[in-house]
């Protein structure tokens, strides 16, 4: 987009540019949304930036009125292909800084993990993202810990170690360099109503329009019992982030209706960040609603569909082995039957989620757990052996190597062990899954359409998207869906809600 595309979208106060570029005003030295009610600056007193870290890093400070903090995150993701390599390396380094991977870790580690050197890694981002890979970071640490300041009641220490700080000290000296005075003068009362003693009570926000009434009816059919819990337009959910648990509540925030509104146990803070991640992958709130119906809603066989469901999202995965697991588990049966399995597998295998109330006091066993019980253990919930093979070589292959060339199945550092999180490489995380016995093209798809939050998954071997198209075999559907791509997943989505409005 040019300037003057950038100044009319400014003017227009356009949702849709939400967090897709800011706007540092030269006067105040304050960066800004451009959805941002203040007065609307002249052109010759602004400046435009792709990022909050290039804005910060030429000394723009965060507006309080908007909170660029809260912007919906901006991944246009495109189809897979060699040329866009190094985006989509920057887009799973940045996945991984969003949901604080740095702060425990160091670059070269995160490089490692991503199957590159350190060096190129930086040239990577510098070119997509113009920051450094600690500047993100500190940026991301540093937009969480406001937010904390301005919306709940966590102390300055603990908003200090939630946001990823190795100490108050630091926590006090970055924010003050950054904007100019210390925390204790950002810090807003918040009623004791608002937040009970137990939650952090936080606001996503994403852009508009947004159907949360359609995302709770998908994931109330498909919650696991013991774990999930979707009661109208409420989600709630046990939680375990690297051994450290809660649960959530989220809901459509009052008032607004593209944000959620959270409510995080404080036995969580020390992973408010990751947790943070994983919700905004789950109810898709960096989409890009606008974009999409353009593109799908240009195509006559999704065109009502577009114009009767607008915002519609592609539900994620707050746990990408937890939905691969779920996925298996409903192969060739009704969605209530795996739900019912999936509650049964939690109940004998499963471990206690102590912090997380009654009804979602339960965990996923993860693939150690699996492994350890055997293909017998898993089928005795009433699967076929088959089946229960296929549940104990992923959960082997989530630990070991799968031996998929010198690169492994994903860009993920482990060299091969199949990587089920957001800013996983897509194509060879299917080819990885594919591998293994049990697992075709539809359940790859569906696990990296959720699991990996890709936007171009396509299910051509769907008999509802097949029979949608009017074509009999995976390869036609394919041919008929080239013209949606990159948002190939959410065609399938409107083709899903076509067959049962």
């Amino acid at each position: 987009m040019d300037t003057g595309g950038y100044l009319a979208a400014m003017r227009a106060r356009d949702a849709r540019f939400d967090g897709v570029f800011f706007v540092g005003v030269t006067t105040t030295g304050v960066y800004c949304r451009p959805v941002c009610p203040a007065r609307t600056p002249g052109a010759d007193r602004v400046r435009f930036y792709p990022s909050a870290a290039l804005a910060e890093r030429d000394g723009f400070r965060a507006c309080l009125r908007c909170r660029p903090e809260l912007a919906p995150g901006n991944e246009l993701c495109g189809p897979r292909a060699p040329v866009d390599a190094i985006p989509a390396l920057a887009r799973a380094a940045a996945r991984r800084i969003d949901a604080g991977y740095l702060n425990d870790h160091s670059v070269e580690q995160l490089a490692d993990r991503l199957g590159v050197t350190d060096r190129h890694l930086r040239r990577a981002l510098e070119a997509q993202l113009g920051a450094s890979p600690l500047e993100l970071a500190q940026t991301r640490r540093l937009a969480l810990a406001k937010q904390l300041l301005h919306d709940s009641r966590l102390g300055l220490a603990e908003i200090a170690f939630a946001a990823g700080f190795a100490s108050v000290r630091r926590f006090n000296d970055a924010f003050r360099a950054r904007f100019g005075r210390p925390p204790s003068a950002l810090r807003k009362d918040v009623p004791r109503a608002d937040e009970p003693g137990d939650a952090i009570a936080l606001r996503l926000d994403t852009r508009p329009p947004f159907d949360w009434a359609r995302l709770c009816a998908f994931l109330a059919a498909r919650a696991i019992p013991g774990v999930e819990q979707v009661d109208g337009a409420c989600y709630r959910r046990g939680v375990v982030v690297d051994g450290v648990a809660g649960w959530l509540e989220a809901r459509s925030a009052t008032g607004r209706p593209a944000a959620v509104q959270l409510r995080v146990a404080t036995s969580l803070a020390p992973k408010l960040m990751a947790v943070l991640a994983r919700v905004r992958a789950l109810f898709d709130l960096d989409a890009h609603p606008a974009a999409i119906a353009a593109q799908l809603g240009a195509d006559r066989r999704l065109a009502a569909s577009v114009k009767a469901h607008p915002g519609l999202r592609v539900p994620g995965a707050f746990d990408g082995w937890e939905l691969a697991l779920r996925a298996i588990l409903g192969q060739q049966i009704a969605v209530s039957a795996a739900t019912t399995l999936a509650g049964r597998l939690v109940a004998r295998l499963g471990e206690p989620n102590p912090a997380a109330p009654a009804g979602l006091d339960r965990v996923v066993p993860s693939p150690a757990r699996i492994v350890d019980a055997g293909v017998a253990a898993v089928a005795a919930i009433g699967l076929p052996q088959a089946r229960a093979r296929t549940i104990v070589a992923l959960a082997a292959a989530m630990r070991a190597p799968v031996s998929l060339g010198p690169r492994g199945p994903s860009l993920d550092g482990r060299r091969g062990a199949i990587e089920l999180s957001g800013g996983g490489d897509p194509d060879a995380t299917i080819a990885a899954l594919c591998a293994l016995p049990g697992i075709g093209p539809w359940t790859a798809s569906y696990i990296a359409m959720r699991a990996l939050a890709w936007p171009d998954a396509f299910l051509g071997g769907d008999l509802v998207v097949r029979r949608a198209l009017g074509v009999t075999t995976a390869r036609a559907a394919e041919e008929r869906a080239a013209r949606w791509r990159p948002w190939r997943a959410y065609a399938v989505l409107h083709l899903w809600t076509g067959a049962t409005p």
